[in-house]
């Protein structure tokens, strides 16, 4: 299936930094990169361990009705350096217009410095279902019952 996302860039954004891109036939999240603003450029964004800053990708999107886009780690970050995103996944909805930005957290020992044009997180275009929430009176029974968090084993 394929599912058109439409790209506006911003005023002040490189051209030359590439748009959202799967980097192999069979990946399921499309590279974002950081396309910083021009005063940022050269030195880049650095983050201290534990800071968190949203890093701009220059790109705003219209993501088709009915679909959303996920913005995750991507895993070489994570385990290389510690960056992560606080709130993974996050959430891109289909009626948002605004800048596209990525919220990193740096959760490793040293400053890391994110250079303009590196790919800092992956997008996954997802479809979207709308629930309807009904107070009801009873819920059904289940195996697992009201076990929470631990509570179907410890591995």
């Amino acid at each position: 299936m394929s599912v058109t996302v439409r790209v506006l860039r911003e005023d002040w954004a490189d051209p030359a930094i590439a748009l959202p891109s799967y980097e192999t036939g069979g990946a399921a999240g499309a590279d974002i990169r950081a396309n910083l603003a021009p005063e940022d450029r050269a030195a880049g964004i650095t983050l201290a361990p534990m800071e968190r800053r949203i890093i701009p990708t220059g790109l705003r999107v219209e993501i088709p009705a009915g679909y959303e886009m996920q913005i995750r780690p991507r895993s070489g970050l994570a385990l290389k350096h510690g960056l992560s995103l606080p709130n993974t996944p996050g959430t891109i909805d289909s009626d948002y217009r605004g800048p596209l930005g990525v919220l990193l957290v740096n959760f490793g020992a040293d400053p890391y410095t994110i250079a303009h044009g590196d790919r800092i997180a992956q997008a996954i275009i997802a479809p979207v279902v709308q629930a309807a929430f009904d107070v009801v009176g009873s819920l059904g029974d289940s195996d697992r019952g009201a076990g929470g968090f631990g509570s179907t084993g410890t591995t």
